[in-house]
Parts: structure tokens; sequence; C-alpha cells
């Protein structure tokens, strides 16, 4: 006879209640995922010098007309709060520190992506396309391209292209200049 073990599916209120009762801690690497809290992969030196590359080069690309945040939550939905490596925000006078952002508020998200590569584009990118993120860049080192998906329709984004060095990208986002992909990938 097997056994069917029952999962238990957080809320971002019951992921916050562990916060506070300290079972979890905020140096813990953790994200919550469709529910789940998933322990994230630990940050090497080469994706966080490539996390502080798109912080500098958007923070040029979008100038005042966005913030630049990194890694910090993003509420898509009841049960879902990642970590994304930079979020493009839509400005706002409190500076998000009333609430966490939320899809209404996100213009674009960027994800470093070595070792989980699979999560991202598998687990995070299809996420991020069902809660409406207007546009996703995945900086895929172990290809050295630049993955971008966009224009999401019924859950998933009709628009999906890899750029490589040598080209340029402009995100479809008012007021963005281009940038080279050589820059993007470093």
């Amino acid at each position: 006879m097997s056994v069917q073990l029952e999962r238990y599916h957080f809320t971002t209120r019951d992921f916050y209640r562990m916060l506070e009762a300290g079972i979890l801690t905020e140096d813990d690497r953790v994200e919550l995922i469709n529910g789940e809290v998933l322990e994230m992969t630990p940050t090497g030196s080469r994706h966080a010098g490539h996390v502080l590359r798109l912080s500098t080069l958007f923070t040029e690309c979008f100038g005042r007309s966005a913030l630049i945040n990194v890694q910090n939550p993003v509420r898509l939905d009841d049960f879902s709060e990642p970590l994304p490596d930079i979020s493009v925000l839509k400005p706002r006078a409190d500076f998000y520190s009333e609430a966490h952002p939320t899809p209404a508020g996100v213009l674009l998200i960027a994800e470093v992506a070595d070792s989980s590569i699979q999560y991202d584009t598998r687990v995070k990118v299809p996420l991020y396309a069902q809660a409406g993120i207007p546009e996703v860049w995945v900086v895929n080192l172990n290809e050295d391209v630049l993955e971008v998906y966009a224009q999401p329709e019924q859950g998933a984004y009709s628009f999906a292209r890899r750029f490589r060095r040598g080209e340029e990208i402009a995100s479809s986002l008012p007021g963005a200049q281009a940038l080279k992909v050589a820059a993007v990938l470093g």
C-alpha cells in the first residue's frame, strides 16, 4: 500500500506569520512560490556581479521614470512572493514602504541565471506570465544569451526571443533606452 503525502500550501499571510514566530528569519534565503516555501540557491560572486551590473544599466536606461529594486519581494498573489534579482517598478511616493510591489506596479523583472536556469525559465517565468508581468529578462550565463519574454496573454508570454552579443535590446516600456546585449552579459 502506498501512502499519499499531503502538502500544505502557505499563503503570504502564513509566510509572514512564520517570520514573526521565528520559524523563518530574514536571513533565510527563501521565497514563496505557489504556496511552497522554497530555498534559493546561494549567490556566487559571478551572479552578484551581474545583478549589480544590471542594476546600474537599468538605472541609466530608465532614469527617474522607474525605481530599480534589487532582490526584494514582489507579491504576485496570495500564494507567491518571489525575490527576483531585479524588478523595475513604477515610481511611487512611498517607494513601496507601505507594501511590497504587486504586478500592477511592476514594469519589468530580470533574473540572472546560472545554476538556477531551469527554475528561472520553467517555474518563475511562467509564474510571472500568469501574474501579467509585462516583460521578463533572463540573463542566461550558461549560454551567454539574454532571453526576453513579453506580451503576457492567457497566462503565457506570446513573445520570446534570445539576444546575443553584437545585438541591441530596448525594453518595450516607454522611455527605455536601448542597451547593448554585450553590456548586459558583461
